[in-house]
């Protein structure tokens, strides 16, 4: 299902368990995150809906290296993939933001005043969980703290549910 964030951001979320999508039409077309492969059939549909096809996404930007925001990187052919350790690449207005906690490798990034959060915040202060390989509790409370001082209006989590 899609949601239309604003003009040229929407999201994308599945009937299947996965990470929420986000794909920004700007100058490029740009996919964050991209849910199970589970959800493939489901994520082409949304992006023929939104009059793009696997093909046309230029970047793919992951919040981090979980299975449930990896899972459909190889349809993605043409794609520049953005991890933590290629940030130089990424369009010039989307902000990176490191925030360790989750995972070692967790980003945020900022468009505008939206902040895409992968599974750093979610709605009504729930949190990514830091009991999985590689996260830490002590790392993620500095991260959230860090995101309470940004300004944004739009939050955009890696699940609504």
């Amino acid at each position: 299902m899609i949601s239309k964030i604003s003009p040229n951001v929407f999201q994308l979320y599945f009937d299947t368990f996965g990470s929420t999508a986000y794909v920004l039409k700007l100058n490029k077309n740009i996919m964050i995150d991209t849910s199970t492969e589970d959800n493939r059939k489901e994520l082409i549909e949304d992006l023929k809906q939104l009059g793009l096809k696997p093909e046309n996404i230029e970047f793919v930007i992951l919040t981090h290296n979980h299975w449930d925001h990896t899972g459909n990187l190889n349809i993605f052919k043409n794609a520049k993939i953005i991890t933590a350790d290629n940030l130089s690449d990424l369009p010039s207005d989307i902000k990176p933001i490191k925030t360790p906690g989750h995972t070692q490798d967790s980003l945020c990034f900022l468009y505008k005043d939206i902040l895409f959060s992968g599974d750093t915040i979610f709605h009504e202060g729930g949190r990514g969980r830091t009991d999985l390989k590689g996260g830490n509790e002590k790392q993620i409370q500095e991260s959230i703290k860090k995101l309470k001082t940004l300004k944004y209006n739009i939050l955009c989590p890696g699940h609504i549910n």
